[in-house]
């Protein structure tokens, strides 16, 4: 069953919002979305100011970037499982409660 946008931009600020900022291969993996679309709805999410890039250093002077929610993004969340909750719309797991 395919997973509308909406549900891929949950899943996304979910992956981010539980394991902290993520380079963009484990962003991909833990949330399972192909490379092309993950770049997209990053894109989006970054726009709306729900995530944010972060450049960390690494050894040798090399940077990689990490992708971290914003206190937005923990909102929407919030939002988010709250009408979940009333609604029943999706069996998927609570929001971590680092988000209240």
């Amino acid at each position: 069953m395919r997973r509308s946008k909406m549900e891929m931009y949950i899943d996304i600020l979910k992956v981010i919002a539980q394991n902290g900022p993520l380079k963009l291969t484990h962003v991909m993996y833990k949330a399972n979305v192909n490379c092309s679309v993950l770049k997209e709805n990053l894109g989006f999410l970054i726009d709306q100011n729900l995530i944010e890039e972060q450049i960390v250093k690494k050894r040798r002077n090399k940077t990689k970037i990490a992708y971290a929610i914003t206190e937005k993004g923990k909102t929407v969340l919030r939002y988010f499982n709250e009408v979940n909750v009333a609604l029943q719309i999706t069996e998927s797991s609570k929001i971590p409660a680092m988000l209240y």
